[in-house]
């Protein structure tokens, strides 16, 4: 006797293709979600242009309701298919979708909040779904666990220059003084900060010649400080890379921890038992 296997849940279903990308269907939403996202930054930035939004104001703001309307369609479906709502709303991408809608129906209720329609182009930060296509979560996983795993050197390095930028800017106080436009030790330490980055706006510079021997150091130590924290980041990426583990766009509905193992039966975060992991690949793991 064969038994037919019961067909998956349509939240299930919908989970999967809105919310990971190793699925045709998955691939394609993003895909679609992408190219709206890219499409509708144009026209908020073409909007910003007077001759263009008084020449064209009325197709402009048709194509402003429609990309809303798609992405409000998109933020009640992922609402609808996920365990947790409120996780998700208060979850990075969650804010961001909700702030990527919310402008253009305040501009709507209250006109006089139409200055907060330029919010839309927080739009540009769910681009970042982009990493959720296949080709690209692989080197998107090695940069974040290369970040993760490299935080507290960088830290560290970070606090050394403050320390270092602090103790040279006082003595660039002592050395220069208020007639010589470092008025006060923050004011020394602003100088200290933007010399140590090569940024150097010139507002502020040493008159005297002991000065000018400070900031000569403060400018040939600034090289090693951008220098170091990419050899940081640098040697963890290598290390990432260095795990065979396979990446995958798999999602936990409890925690929506992403990238979890194909064979994962538990999420790895909060300890949640996984969903099948469904793709189009045949060597995939169920």
């Amino acid at each position: 006797m064969t038994i037919t296997p019961t067909p998956p849940h349509w939240k299930h279903r919908l989970y999967t293709i809105v919310f990971e990308a190793d699925t045709r269907a998955g691939r394609l939403f993003d895909q679609v979600l992408i190219a709206a996202i890219v499409v509708s930054l144009v026209v908020v930035v073409l909007d910003s242009v007077e001759s263009i939004s008084r020449r064209h104001h009325s197709a402009l703001t048709l194509l402003e309701w429609g990309f809303t309307l798609l992405f409000t369609m998109e933020y009640i479906a992922r609402l609808l298919c996920t365990p947790r709502p409120l996780r998700f709303v208060f979850s990075f991408f969650g804010i961001v979708d909700l702030l990527a809608i919310l402008p253009t129906y305040l501009a709507l209720l209250m006109p006089e909040l139409h200055a907060l329609i330029d919010v839309r182009v927080l739009r540009l930060l769910r681009i970042f779904r982009i990493f959720k296509l296949t080709q690209y979560f692989a080197e998107y996983t090695y940069l974040a666990r290369a970040l993760a795993a490299s935080r507290r050197k960088i830290l560290v390095f970070l606090s050394v220059v403050l320390m270092a930028v602090m103790v040279l800017g006082t003595l660039m106080y002592v050395i220069e003084g208020p007639e010589n436009g470092f008025t006060s030790i923050p004011v020394a330490i602003y100088w200290g900060i933007t010399t140590m980055t090569t940024v150097g706006f010139g507002d502020i510079t040493p008159k005297t010649d002991l000065g000018r021997l400070v900031a000569s150091i403060m400018m040939l130590m600034g090289w090693g400080v951008l220098a170091v924290p990419t050899g940081i980041v640098t040697a963890e990426m290598v290390g990432a890379r260095g795990q065979t583990a396979p990446v995958t766009t798999r999602t936990c509905k409890e925690c929506l921890t992403e990238g979890l193992g194909s064979g994962d039966v538990f999420c790895r975060q909060c300890g949640s038992k996984l969903h099948a992991y469904e793709t189009d690949s045949p060597t995939a793991g169920s």
